[in-house]
This record gives C-alpha cells, sequence and structure tokens, in this order.
C-alpha cells in the first residue's frame, strides 16, 4: 500500500473513532504504527510526533471520561 493509501486509511479510523462509529484506539494505532511507507515518507520530526500522538491516544483509552492531559477528542484533532 502506498503511503497515500496509508494515509487515507488512517484518516478514516480518525474520522470514525471522532463520529463515535464502530472503531477502536488500539486499531487506529496499530494501522498507523505499522504504516512503514507513510513513516518513511514523512520528516523524521513528524514521524516522532505521529507516534507520541499515538502513545498519548492509547493512553487517553485507559480512561472512562476525558482527563487534561489525556482527552481523546483532543488528540483526535492533532491527529
Amino acid at each position: 500500500m502506498s503511503a497515500a493509501q496509508q494515509l487515507d486509511t488512517i484518516a478514516g479510523r480518525i474520522t470514525t473513532l471522532r463520529n463515535g462509529g464502530d472503531g477502536s484506539v488500539t486499531t487506529l494505532s496499530n494501522e498507523a504504527r505499522a504504516s512503514t511507507e507513510l513513516l518513511g515518507a514523512l520528516p523524521p520530526r513528524y514521524g516522532e510526533v505521529l507516534l507520541g500522538l499515538l502513545d498519548r491516544l492509547e493512553s487517553s483509552a485507559l480512561f472512562s471520561e476525558e482527563s487534561c492531559s489525556f482527552s481523546q477528542k483532543d488528540l483526535l484533532d492533532n491527529l
């Protein structure tokens, strides 16, 4: 899959999560981390930021409510 296709897949997962659809943070994170073409196409700093946001998003999934540090909505917006 090309970097553009991987980006489209990730964007679709983010939209699904934002809209309360049938999706999971784990699925999004796993697919984003496995998107080697996309990660290779990004400047190194952008890849680091993406992985950092995914780490925080995974942590946010551990909370049942929004938290100042781990707001899923804000993290999805940043992604």
